[in-house]
């Protein structure tokens, strides 16, 4: 898994080197077509020969102004559906990265700036197709559709990694403000909200332990969003409290992966139509064999419950807000990958599912047109220098 902490070199001669000479520029391109039989994902995909609305354009680049400080900074392009306008470059993440302490037994810093928040295994390095394990990551947990909110932070966060003897202990937290970007509000709520904004600082914090050989790693990670809402004109307060429990074991030719999840979500406002305070749970279980240096196969079962008092949605259908799978998905996925060189990779997936609870909105206004079970095929040509 990337990680955007690095450990200072041992081997420069600062003395002698300019800064300069650690400027580092990488970038990377993926371009999907999405097909599906039923309701659309990232575009008219269920329509004629499917959608190409989904494309990731990036350049990174890290300079090291002193042996413990890395300046590092990610522009990204990412249209998935919706409009091209939404393509527009942004920043991913920005931050300074000083370390008060690097040495054999630990390594303690701190970040200022944007950054990417440490939740699961692979939220901090999930928009480089490279690092995916499958075209999509599993939507149960890691949402595409509402990926602003979870993605990174403007504040400040602290890393610690301590080598202990039979492994590596790794802590890491922070506290910021959260992308909340244009289209948040309707796939958070549909139409009911006018805009979603973050005045309030939230919280997020990891700890992960990786055995000697790193064949074991697991991880705990919790987060605190806030954001400030409005209804009709009426202030209102969205919260969001996840819960992820990471497990992963590494063999030679395979890796077993899950990842289990609470979240727990409440709208509370005056004068308010609409109000809740629920929580629901997200699982999956993904196994995946590497055939050859260059090819690997994946099968994963992910499970999405919106509400664990309603785990059907038929409390949600008959109060009038939608259609009952709309509050839970069963997905079935099947990909391939080829990587031909560190340069190049094609993957391709098959999923079949089971409700629509992370279906994007905005691809879907219309959630009482939707299919409760519908498959999607995906294909990816992704790029990287």
């Amino acid at each position: 898994m990337v990680c955007l902490l690095a450990t200072p070199p041992t081997a420069v001669s600062w003395a002698d080197e300019s800064p300069l000479d650690t400027l580092q520029v990488h970038g990377f391109l993926s371009q999907a077509l999405i097909v599906t039989d039923n309701n659309d994902f990232f575009g008219a995909s269920s329509q004629k020969a499917g959608s190409l609305e989904f494309t990731e354009l990036g350049v990174n680049a890290s300079l090291r102004p002193s042996p413990n400080m890395l300046i590092a900074a990610q522009l990204l392009s990412r249209r998935a559906g919706g409009e091209i306008r939404d393509a527009k470059p942004t920043l991913d993440y920005g931050v300074i990265d000083y370390q008060m302490v690097s040495n054999q037994e630990r390594t303690l810093g701190l970040q200022a700036g944007r950054f990417k928040n440490p939740l699961g295994f692979y939220n901090q390095t999930r928009d480089i197709a490279f690092t995916r394990p499958s075209i999509l990551l599993p939507q149960s947990i890691y949402f595409d559709r509402t990926r602003s909110i979870g993605i990174a932070a403007d504040g400040v966060s602290v890393y610690l990694e301590e080598r202990i003897s039979t492994g590596t202990l790794r802590m890491s937290g922070g506290i910021g403000r959260p992308q909340t970007g244009s289209g948040l509000s309707r796939q958070l709520f549909g139409n009911t909200i006018g805009s979603v904004s973050s005045s309030t600082p939230s919280a997020i914090a990891q700890i992960l332990y990786e055995n000697q050989n790193g064949k074991f790693l697991a991880a705990l990670s919790a987060a605190n969003v806030n954001l400030d809402t409005d209804i009709a004109g009426n202030p209102a307060e969205f919260n969001f409290q996840p819960w992820v429990a990471s497990l992963q074991y590494n063999d030679d030719l395979w890796s077993l992966t899950a990842e289990f999840a609470l979240r727990q979500q409440s709208l509370e406002g005056d004068n308010i139509p609409t109000s809740f305070d629920i929580t629901g749970q997200s699982w999956y279980l993904q196994y995946q064999r590497r055939m050859t240096p260059t090819w690997s196969w994946l099968v994963r079962y992910d499970s999405l419950i919106n509400n664990n008092a309603d785990r059907s949605g038929y409390q949600y259908e008959q109060s009038g807000f939608g259609p009952a799978h709309s509050q839970f998905a069963d997905d079935i996925t099947i990909g391939l990958q080829w990587t031909p060189s560190a340069h190049l990779m094609l993957a391709g997936e098959y999923h079949h599912v089971n409700g629509t609870g992370w279906l994007p909105g905005q691809d879907n206004p219309d959630s009482s047109a939707t299919q409760q079970h519908w498959n999607m095929l995906l294909f990816q040509l992704s790029l990287r220098f």
